[in-house]
């Protein structure tokens, strides 16, 4: 039986707004883990010290938010299951969501997020 990863839990929050619970990847364990074996996002994940990201054992599309280091969208993209992402130099942070999460959400690139721990 597989164990499900554990990991941290908060909230999305961008110009005052909540967008969303939010689960984070903050140690290597739950950074390598990511989203793989997930075949629909629920909760979109903030993975932290990361520059880029691969959909290798993803099932679905994601939105992909690469941040920097004050959690400024600095890139969007959307990456198809078994795709390697481009490394992005400045990014600190990834934001993962299912796709058309950022669309619904309105998030573009110069908008700042919050990621508040529960």
């Amino acid at each position: 039986m597989v164990v499900p990863t554990q990991f941290k839990t908060g909230w999305l929050v961008c110009q005052s707004q909540v967008l969303s619970s939010l689960n984070i990847a903050d140690t290597a364990k739950t950074r390598r883990q990511g989203l793989i074996g997930q075949s629909e996002i629920e909760t979109p994940l903030f993975i932290d010290s990361c520059r880029w990201i691969h959909t290798f054992g993803v099932k679905c599309t994601l939105d992909v938010a690469y941040l920097d280091e004050q959690l400024q969208v600095i890139k969007v993209q959307k990456i198809k299951p078994r795709r390697v992402g481009l490394p992005v130099l400045k990014a600190k942070h990834v934001l993962e969501a299912g796709a058309g999460t950022f669309e619904n959400w309105g998030l573009v690139i110069g908008h700042t997020l919050e990621a508040r721990l529960t």
